[in-house]
């Protein structure tokens, strides 16, 4: 099954020589190529390559991502937000999917942009209607993410707040550099460092609605397909950034997401 109870692994896209491929990340320097489904049947081909002299592609090739607003008790009690009733979400378009270590384009209107260090859980079997007891059995892992957002565009207009745009544009989802399956995502904790200085670091724990929680609610709304990516949402520490600035969201057990910005 999909749920794994052994030791985590690191799963990884590339891109060697025009090829895109798949493989598990040994020893953050050493990528085992496999053949075969991420997803579902695979079996390595027994080439390995330097992780250096890989292009890394996004961790999945998804339908959809969603991504929560208002799921961290902290965040959304310092803002002094009501707690919602049921998961509060929005749809990342796919022209804004950033794989690790790619620049993140400065948008051509002014504002304020801002990082969201999240979590990325990434689903690994078709998921519609699916009871929370059954949740887990449809995440294939968890990856790291940064929910790029050009903050004053949101409430511009008093009639209608700009979601999509905000956090639509291109190269405004990173995700990466794995995905890693064999995670108690309960246990996670967010880092998100801006130029090597430390913003945020929050406990996965702190989700007003868990892992299965989300997956199993959304399910209901929307059929959640293989590589599909839900980010969980942030937490406190969210700050702007300047055109040269690096941004790293960093997510023990899965690694470093690093990207910069302009």
């Amino acid at each position: 099954m999909l749920k794994d109870t052994g030791l985590p692994t690191r799963w990884i896209r590339f891109d060697r020589n025009g090829r895109p491929s798949f493989g598990v990340l040994h020893d953050d320097d050493v990528v085992h190529e496999y053949r075969g489904d991420l997803f579902g049947e695979k079996e390595p081909t027994g080439e390995r390559f330097p992780l250096a002299g890989l292009t890394l592609l996004t961790p999945s090739e998804p339908t959809k991502v969603i991504a929560l607003w208002n799921n961290f008790h902290a965040l959304g009690d310092k803002l002094k937000l009501p707690v919602p009733a049921e998961p509060l979400y929005l749809l990342k378009a796919p022209n804004s999917y950033l794989p690790a270590n790619a620049p993140i384009r400065q948008p051509r209107c002014e504002g304020k942009v801002v990082f969201e260090g999240e979590l990325g859980i990434v689903i690994g079997r078709t998921c519609s209607a699916v009871p929370e007891s059954e949740a887990l059995d449809h995440v294939f892992g968890y990856t790291c993410a940064n929910d790029v957002t050009v903050a004053d565009i949101l409430h511009r207009d008093a009639s209608f707040a700009q979601w999509t745009r905000a956090k639509g544009f291109d190269t405004f989802c990173p995700m990466g550099p794995v995905v890693t399956s064999g995670l108690d995502a309960s246990k996670l904790q967010v880092t998100t460092w801006l130029d090597g200085q430390q913003r945020q670091h929050y406990p996965i724990s702190d989700m007003r609605f868990s892992v299965s929680q989300l997956v199993s609610l959304i399910s209901f709304d929307m059929t959640l397909h293989p590589g599909d990516v839900i980010l969980c949402g942030t937490s406190i520490g969210v700050g702007s950034m300047k055109p040269g600035s690096t941004v790293e969201v960093e997510i023990g057990g899965i690694g470093k997401l690093s990207n910069r910005y302009g």
